[in-house]
């Protein structure tokens, strides 16, 4: 049961959350080794604890891009490096969040006894950095559910999964000619149009750092347009008829609200 970990830094990510992440994996009571991607420039105390840590052993594989490329084709490439050697299980990692002790060992052990699973998730609990915001996440647990779900939002937190590598094998990697923020969104349809198995289990496994501009930089018509028409593409090809674009525009129409009100709204609405 060989798992590796993919983390993605770039120069958003503050050296204090980059080591509060890094430290929530080292105490896994089910360990997997760490691949990480530096995408472009970094804080250079980033850099400098990084390459530490992959002199202390801690750090499996690190590698350095020069210049920003995005979560996707940083994703692809660490996939591809693990790929090439005899690792079962990928679980996704953020530079800024916190995973829970047991993360690793309560998705192992649900893949070990559910062997037609290709990918797994968790709940999240969404905190505050610098706001005044706590929520748990919960999402559908099987994958009947969890298609039926997808019509409205993601079904599972890209923060939290786990792959089987079969669930490449089957749906292929990241796509990396969308737009660069819904690498998730296409990456669950993907695996939905290629008979991979989704599961979720009732667990809050990673606690997400939420700030400000989580809510602020889906106020931009840019970004609210790429995420409304990859709702369409859903809906088109997964068949989900008028109540999917129903979705789509009302989920567009949250987006566009001044961030407090967006703010209200993922509250209740999530």
């Amino acid at each position: 049961m060989k798992a590796a970990v993919i983390m993605s830094v770039y120069k958003n990510d503050r050296p204090e959350f980059v080591k509060e992440a890094l430290n929530s994996l080292y105490v896994q009571t089910k360990k997997a080794d760490i691949f990480v991607k530096i995408d472009g420039t970094v804080d250079k105390e980033i850099e400098k604890f990084l390459f530490s840590q992959k002199h202390e052993g801690k750090i499996f594989y690190i590698d350095k891009r020069d210049r920003n490329r995005g979560l996707a084709v940083s994703l692809n490439e660490l996939i591809k490096e693990i790929l090439k050697k005899d690792y079962e299980y990928v679980f996704r990692m953020d530079a800024d969040d916190v995973s829970a002790p047991l993360r690793f060992e309560k998705q192992l052990d649900f893949m070990e006894k559910n062997s037609n699973v290709d990918v797994c998730g968790t709940y999240i609990r969404e905190f505050g950095d610098g706001i005044e915001y706590e929520k748990t996440v919960k999402y559908p647990l099987t994958h009947d559910e969890m298609r039926k779900f997808f019509k409205k939002r993601v079904p599972m937190a890209h923060v939290s999964v786990c792959f089987r590598r079969s669930f490449f094998e089957k749906a292929g990697l990241y796509p990396e000619k969308e737009h660069i923020t819904n690498e998730d969104t296409l990456m669950w349809l993907e695996g939905f149009k290629h008979g991979c198995v989704f599961a979720n289990i009732d667990y809050v496994g990673v606690n997400v750092r939420v700030s400000k501009s989580f809510f602020n930089r889906r106020k931009g018509f840019k970004k609210v347009w790429y995420d409304f028409k990859n709702r369409l593409k859903v809906t088109k090809e997964l068949n989900y008829g008028p109540g999917g674009y129903y979705y789509a525009l009302g989920m567009a129409i949250v987006n566009l609200l001044p961030s407090g009100l967006k703010k209200l709204a993922y509250k209740f609405l999530r």
